[in-house]
């Protein structure tokens, strides 16, 4: 019930005690005035079994939309976890890096980092009931990092759409007779277009089949349906081209009517989109491993090479596609978990979606080697020579494998539904980790959730409109270097160091142990503490050190592009700082104690006053 408190007092915080073996009970208050301006305080005990404490100062678990099932949470936590990196990335990177051998970084990261990163943002988001930005309540200095990741997912919304608008195009060509990119002779082909199945034609492989753009698979892909031979680069954009416009306008329609009611709609969609990948992915590798060479492809993507562990380059790689592959750190995770019933178990959720999010990425391996077995053996050339990953992967490769064989429509169809289900349900968490964000922080916006989705999705749509000119994927190239490369793992790196030492592994375990009954292991403890901020850490030096000049193929970006790049890569960065100097400076009293409200959880602000500061004791810092 809400409860009305005279202006002239004050409620004071209290801290839940920890779950204990007796009945849960609920305090109703009620303040009654009498006769000479003395006000009494009345109560009653209301039993309510099968209910722990909320977090201090939330209200009512009933005020908070929550998923319709558990499976709901479930598959849309998968669903944005396995996107389409998962399928042109990491099998990849398992071949480059000594098949086999490559498992062994990958698994160390993902148990010492990926996980306890995944199980941090679940809970913290379950616990405080809030998005990305509110959740700093616990520590208001670090809210500006939460600006920061939400501000990385509206950016990687702009071009991730345009990804998903491409898929979608090529879903609509696929449906006809003959696929449009499996000859030569179409108005958009070149006089230099070879037709590899031509015995009179002879494609001059040099290096790699990869690097060959003039077959008909690539000419569509780069004059077909990005008109790229029409833009002499990132200067020279040129018009929005319409049939990637309409797509485009269909994704962000599909984006907006799955997510305008909250999870209650955003969490029946992802029946469709987490769990198509899977099936498709099943039918290929089925139909993959029937094709004159696919074991050849799955021999090569399984070699074990222990030799190539010696190289650094492996393991900076297993680290990067942890981190990316799980998607920490872009307030995704946050707000999802915040509209789990508060006792959810979220340990068992984090680590049952983290591992089916590596499962995937291995199985999907399979599929895509054994076309490539297949594609090198008709071609004639080595593995290593139409290996690839990215967009050269999946609409040119792929796509060129497929239509050489028997029913290549049926084929070509199923494998763009897979893309266009793998993109949509990781944009929708993008999104959602907008919406979310900014409605818990701004009670308009939250009021009038339908409009601001409209608005947010609208606003996507019209900056990735530079995306589909003629010279869009210089833009997308950019954004995608730039919008969530180093801010990303800046981002997380001072979340990480935010939740384990400014607010306290000890007091965040607390935190877990009101929810679920139990407090996390040591091992998680000191992942927390030191070893996942450690692997942020080296994760941002070596993508630093090994950052490279922004090249799309040949064309080398002019020098004005990488500014404006770093600019914005800074424009999310600087909330951090920028946030903490607002926050320093707009709170009364001397520099240590608005220093102390800061670093201090707002239902503790109190204590401050008393000079009881946590965080200015050593065993603050200390404690595990």
């Amino acid at each position: 019930m809400n409860i009305q408190v005279m202006p002239e007092h004050k409620l004071s915080s209290v801290v839940p005690l920890k779950q204990c073996n007796v009945e849960k009970k609920e305090v109703e208050l009620i303040l009654v005035k009498d006769q000479n301006g003395v006000q009494y305080t009345s109560s009653s005990i209301i039993p309510t079994p099968g209910r722990r404490a909320g977090p201090p100062g939330s209200g009512s678990e009933d005020e908070r939309e929550t998923w319709g099932k558990k499976i709901d949470f479930l598959l849309s936590v998968i669903g944005f976890a396995v996107d389409l990196a998962n399928v042109w990335r990491f099998p990849y990177l398992c071949y480059k890096n000594g098949g086999g051998a490559f498992l062994i970084p990958y698994l160390l990261f993902l148990a010492i980092a990926g996980m306890p990163l995944f199980y941090m943002e679940l809970a913290l988001g379950q616990y405080n009931r809030e998005g990305a930005a509110t959740v700093w309540k616990i520590c208001p200095l670090f809210k500006g990092v939460g600006y920061t990741v939400i501000l990385i997912a509206l950016y990687v919304g702009f071009y991730y759409n345009v990804i998903i608008a491409w898929s979608l195009h090529y879903l609509f060509s696929s449906m006809t007779s003959e696929l449009p990119w499996l000859n030569c002779g179409n108005s958009w082909n070149s006089e230099n277009c070879t037709d590899p199945r031509d015995p009179n034609k002879s494609i001059p492989i040099n290096g790699s089949y990869t690097k060959y753009k003039t077959t008909p698979a690539a000419e569509y892909y780069e004059r077909g349906v990005l008109h790229l031979h029409e833009s002499k680069g990132i200067q020279d954009l040129g018009l929005p081209r319409w049939e990637l416009t309409l797509c485009l306008v269909a994704v962000v329609f599909i984006l907006y009517f799955s997510l305008w009611k909250g999870v209650k709609s955003s969490g029946k969609v992802v029946y469709i989109t987490a769990t198509m990948p899977y099936v498709v992915l099943f039918v290929l590798l089925i139909r993959g491993i029937t094709l004159p060479g696919s074991m050849d492809g799955i021999r090569a993507y399984l070699h074990i090479d222990f030799k190539r562990l010696r190289n650094l380059e492996v393991w900076i790689d297993a680290a990067t596609q942890i981190f990316y592959s799980l998607g920490a750190g872009f307030g995704v995770l946050i707000a999802f978990s915040s509209y789990n019933k508060f006792e959810n178990n979220c340990y068992r959720d984090a680590i049952l979606t983290s591992t089916v999010n590596c499962i995937t990425s291995f199985f999907s391996g399979f599929a895509i080697f054994s076309v490539l077995g297949y594609m090198a053996s008709k071609q004639g050339v080595k593995i290593e020579d139409v290996a690839t990953e990215g967009a050269g992967l999946v609409f040119i490769i792929y796509p060129e494998a497929i239509s050489t064989l028997p029913g290549s429509t049926f084929w070509a169809i199923v494998f763009f539904i897979m893309l266009l289900t793998l993109g949509i349900d990781s944009s929708m968490g993008g999104m959602e980790a907008v919406i979310t964000g900014l409605t818990d922080d701004f009670k308009i916006l939250k009021r009038n959730r339908k409009i601001f989705t409209f608005v947010t999705a609208f606003g996507t749509f019209l900056v990735a409109l530079l995306c589909v000119t003629n010279g869009g994927i210089y833009v997308l190239t950019l954004l995608d270097k730039y919008a969530a490369g180093t801010s990303i793992l800046f981002g997380v790196l001072i979340e990480a160091i935010g939740v384990s030492w400014f607010y306290g592994v000890d007091r965040f375990s607390e935190d877990i142990e009101r929810m679920m009954g139990f407090k996390p292991g040591l091992y998680w403890r000191l992942c927390w503490k030191y070893v996942s901020p450690a692997f942020l850490l080296f994760v941002v030096i070596a993508s630093t050190v090994k950052s490279s000049e922004l090249k799309y193929d040949d064309y080398s970006f002019p020098y004005w592009s990488n500014v404006v790049g770093w600019g914005v890569a800074m424009s999310s960065m600087l909330f951090v700082p920028s946030y903490a100097l607002y926050k320093i400076l707009s709170v009364p009293g001397t520099f240590k104690e608005r220093l102390a409200y800061g670093i201090t959880p707002e239902h503790e602000h109190h204590m401050v006053a008393e000079g009881n500061v946590r965080q200015f004791k050593l065993r603050h810092w200390l404690a595990i």
